[in-house]
């Protein structure tokens, strides 16, 4: 089978390892920090039982069987061979630069890379590999197990067949592929960030409280989750990172960053992985280490 190098252990790195290794590839994961690895084989168990609870389609899961296919390592050597590496690290345009120019001495032409961004063009990412036709945008949503699209992104040199390979790619994960052309933000956060920004600014200027707003969402419009949850869910600190990026690309105020996300990640209140966001979360969150530095910072995506 196929190997997967998956960086990042944050919360979406955690989940797209998850969501190969129960297709039987072969998982490296890989992290700069040493105490995310060290509690990520916990961490993967518990989200394995979490799955099985909240999927009929996932109830079979064997914990023993998907663990087995994950590696760990704080290596980026470890992703030479890999068939494919997914990208997960923090939504911040230096340190995917850091990340791609290390990677250009370890991957060979045919790795195919699939950057897991929710807003920096896969253009300018892919200009910096030797090989920018094996680059690919491929947003996953969060909770990956959990959710049948990924947004596929066709940067301007990559080649038809390395969209053909992550369709396919997508595919044998159990998922749709969409695929659309490369531009910040793509269709996903483009329009969804501007739902849960707004929404924030709603709750700030004391029109309803988070729950009333989501509400109007999920019974009103039928949404399965309103904005406020879903900026919990992926993180205010990276809702607030993909909001400076699509405000810095277009140079358009509709992305102005509502002051109180601002305040809230100044506060530590990150959404589900810290307990507390607009909503708490108690015991039932699964909070990542305080610093937040590191590359387990990922995804939201």
């Amino acid at each position: 089978m196929a190997t997967v190098g998956v960086i990042g252990a944050g919360v979406m790195g955690k989940d797209v390892a998850l969501a190969c290794a129960a297709q039987g590839y072969e998982v490296i994961l890989c992290d700069s920090e040493a105490l995310v690895l060290e509690a990520a084989p916990g961490r993967l168990r518990r989200l394995i039982r979490k799955y099985r609870m909240m999927s009929p389609v996932l109830s079979e899961w064997n914990a023993e069987e998907i663990l087995g296919r994950i590696t760990y390592s704080p290596d980026l050597d470890r992703m030479a061979g890999a068939d494919w590496i997914v990208e997960n690290i923090v939504e911040d345009r230096e340190a995917k630069q850091e990340l791609y120019l290390r990677l250009r001495d370890v991957c060979g032409a045919e790795t195919r890379i699939a950057v897991n961004t929710s807003c920096l063009p896969i253009t300018r990412i892919a200009s910096l590999m030797p090989y920018p036709q094996q680059v690919i945008g491929m947003h996953f949503m969060n909770p990956v197990p959990l959710i049948d699209g990924v947004e596929v992104i066709r940067g301007h040199h990559t080649s038809d067949g390395t969209v053909q390979a992550a369709e396919s790619f997508a595919a044998s994960l159990g998922k749709q592929a969409i695929v659309v052309n490369d531009m910040p933000g793509f269709v996903s956060n483009r329009l969804s960030h501007l739902f849960m920004n707004e929404a924030a600014f709603l709750v700030q200027d004391g029109v309803a409280d988070a729950a009333k707003v989501d509400a109007v969402f999920t019974l009103g419009y039928g949404h399965r989750m309103g904005p406020l949850a879903t900026a919990d869910l992926i993180g205010l600190d990276t809702v607030v990172n993909s909001l400076a990026v699509l405000y810095e690309e277009f140079q358009d105020t509709k992305f102005r960053c509502c002051p109180l996300l601002k305040k809230m990640v100044d506060a530590g209140l990150l959404g589900r992985k810290s307990g507390q966001g607009f909503y708490s979360y108690g015991t039932h969150a699964d909070p990542i280490p305080a610093g937040r530095a590191g590359l387990a910072e990922a995804g939201a995506q």
